[in-house]
């Protein structure tokens, strides 16, 4: 379905957010500060181009990915000159730029993510980001592709075979998992991995992310009573999509159609399996008239009482999980303008890259998220690309390192 442009109220001022410097209200400079600090890796002495700027510079390649990294830097010194009042940006090259990313590596940016992304809706102004009192996320995994360095290849790997079914030789290939708030798109946590790493197993360290108050929705990737067993230890609910491998008894038929059972471990003595049994309820339905449906859909969860979610809301409910796939969307196409392959030439660059990434995208998906917010307006109503376009448009002088007082202007969102 085309999506109309919604224009902000009236009074609504984007450059509110945008000249304050949105990185650094994101993510910041004092939090980015202690990082380096914690990890060794903040400047000593006064630099032109210090470290903590370099963590912004890593945010800002996301968003330029059609400009060479010296264009980048531009971005990011004429913020820092705008800020401290100077002449001229200080001019680095690129060997300098490629040597404090080197300095800097992956770790800070992953502990930014953790630190800085976190939940954005509450419910009282956004009550469709919750169900039965409960935050609404999803778990999903995708992949992209590298730089075809030997580096890289030895270290993530290969998709099959050399040749792609497009006939280009193929690249080296990372996979991520990612955590995401459905309401709002922010990814709450991600983590990567070689091409060949299972999603499960990168998204157990996510689990950490994950708590009572939550709805944790998951594809069928994610449904051996091992990975079910780990998540619900996190005091979230779940409801997943399950196999149709599995072996569910019907204990009792629920009101609504649905029904309890049980999923027990594999490979362990009956006593043990009978011991270690979880109880769940299964909703088993159908989507007829639709062309690619498939013949029969099968939900796990958590949420037991038919009367406190009906089967039929949560079938429905279940399919805001594709939510997910359009944040993978707005990764690969928004941000990165359709780049299928990711610049960074070794992989620690490229974890870190990654990193940056997120955060670039939880930074535009939080400035969506207050003007939603301030101004009534639906998270989907507003254009993530047309925030993308802006932030393009402004950056330079929105890039200040910490902020300064707001430039103030009406603004139009596509």
């Amino acid at each position: 379905m085309a999506r109309t442009k919604a224009v902000l109220g009236a009074g609504a001022r984007l450059s509110d957010f945008l000249s304050s410097s949105l990185l650094a209200r994101v993510v910041p400079a004092e939090v980015v500060h202690a990082v380096l600090d914690e990890h060794g890796c903040n400047s000593q002495r006064v630099r032109s181009f210090p470290a903590v700027a370099g963590v912004y510079y890593c945010m800002a390649l996301s968003l330029y990915p059609e400009a060479a990294y010296e264009e980048v830097f531009a971005v990011v010194s004429q913020g820092l000159a705008w800020a401290s009042g100077a002449a001229e940006p200080a001019m680095v090259g690129k060997s300098s730029i490629s040597g404090l990313r080197s300095r800097i590596g992956s770790a800070p940016l992953l502990e930014l993510v953790q630190r800085c992304c976190i939940p954005l809706a509450n419910a009282r102004d956004h009550p469709e980001a919750f169900y039965a009192g409960r935050r609404l996320v999803a778990i999903d995994g995708s992949c992209f592709e590298l730089p075809d360095e030997a580096d890289n290849a030895q270290s993530f790997g290969y998709p099959g075979s050399r040749t792609s079914v497009a006939g280009h030789a193929s690249y080296p290939q990372a996979r991520c998992a990612v955590l995401v708030e459905c309401a709002t798109h922010a990814i709450l946590g991600a983590n990567l991995g070689p091409y060949r790493t299972g999603e499960w197993e990168l998204t157990v360290p996510l689990l950490s992310r994950l708590g009572p108050g939550m709805l944790c929705m998951a594809d069928r990737g994610f449904n051996g009573f091992e990975h079910w067993r780990q998540a619900q230890a996190t005091g979230a609910d779940l409801l997943w999509r399950c196999g149709s491998t599995w072996q569910l008894p019907v204990e009792r038929v629920l009101d609504d159609g649905s029904f309890l059972s049980v999923i027990r471990p594999t490979g362990v003595s009956r006593a043990q399996a009978a011991e270690q049994a979880i109880r769940v309820r299964v909703i088993e339905y159908a989507l007829p008239g639709l062309d690619d449906a498939q013949p029969r859909y099968r939900l796990l969860t958590t949420l037991l009482d038919p009367q406190l979610a009906p089967a039929m809301e949560l079938a429905e409910l279940y399919h805001q999980r594709w939510e997910i796939e359009a944040v993978f969307d707005e990764l690969k196409t928004h941000l990165r303008q359709g780049r299928r392959v990711l610049r960074s030439k070794t992989p620690e660059l490229v974890r870190q890259e990654f990193y940056g990434w997120v955060l670039a995208h939880y930074a535009v998906r939080w400035l969506l998220h207050q003007g939603a917010t301030r101004h009534r307006i639906p998270h989907a109503d507003l254009s993530f690309k047309g925030h993308v376009e802006l932030l393009r448009r402004t950056q330079p002088r929105s890039g200040a390192f910490p902020p300064r007082a707001a430039h103030t202007s009406t603004t139009v969102v596509p």
